[in-house]
């Protein structure tokens, strides 16, 4: 292959995950595993340079074109949106959004606005939607569980992974809103111009995760 791939991770687990799963598919990831201060990395047996961004700049970075191929969190796409392809479900970092209130709370029973805190306003805003449901909604950026005890919000749209800190802090989780993990995503035009060396890599992928169901 001629063209050298250029893929962005999301730092943090998703980054570790990513790197586990390129790894059993063959890849030498020893530059990343020891990034240092580094931000982009060349694998030595592979055509593909790896950028370690936060997960948002993952989107911003495929759906622009300067990286060729993304590995982000479904809570990031729902959120952020944009034009790329998701391909790939790579099943680790699941979670869910989840609505969440205080314990014994009736939410649903009563005609008032109800007001809703959470750090992701457009996930919110179309669960409600959908539902046909009127709520104000109040963008938080810290630990959006303090909203319903501070009597801010009536409720809580945030990611779930145990319900341990919800119960710590009075919440309880009484609706689903989406489920969540890591998703592999593409640059629609690198999909076409660079289709021999995306295939390639994608079935590397597919096959090691196929061997793991």
């Amino acid at each position: 292959m001629s063209e050298r791939l250029r893929i962005a991770l999301t730092k943090g687990r998703l980054q570790d995950k990513s790197v586990e799963l390129f790894e059993a598919a063959g890849l030498d990831c020893a530059p990343v595993r020891n990034p240092g201060r580094r931000l982009i990395h060349a694998l030595p047996n592979y055509p593909l340079d790896v950028v370690l961004a936060k997960a948002p700049d993952v989107i911003t970075y495929v759906e622009h074109g300067v990286c060729d191929l993304g590995v982000v969190g479904k809570d990031t796409i729902l959120e952020k949106g944009g034009a790329f392809y998701e391909v790939l479900d790579l099943g680790f970092g699941r979670c869910r959004f989840a609505l969440a209130v205080k314990k014994d709370s009736d939410f649903y029973g009563t005609y008032k606005t109800r007001r809703i805190a959470s750090k992701y306003p457009n996930v919110t805003r179309a669960f409600f939607e959908g539902k046909g449901m009127d709520v104000d909604i109040i963008k938080i950026e810290g630990s959006v569980e303090l909203a319903p005890i501070l009597e801010l919000a009536d409720g809580i749209v945030d990611i779930v992974e145990t319900g341990a800190t919800l119960k710590e802090n009075g919440l309880e989780p009484i609706e689903d809103v989406a489920r969540v993990s890591a998703r592999l995503i593409v640059n629609t035009a690198s999909m076409k111009l660079y289709k021999t060396e995306i295939t390639d890599f994608l079935s590397r992928v597919e096959r090691e995760l196929g061997g793991r169901t």
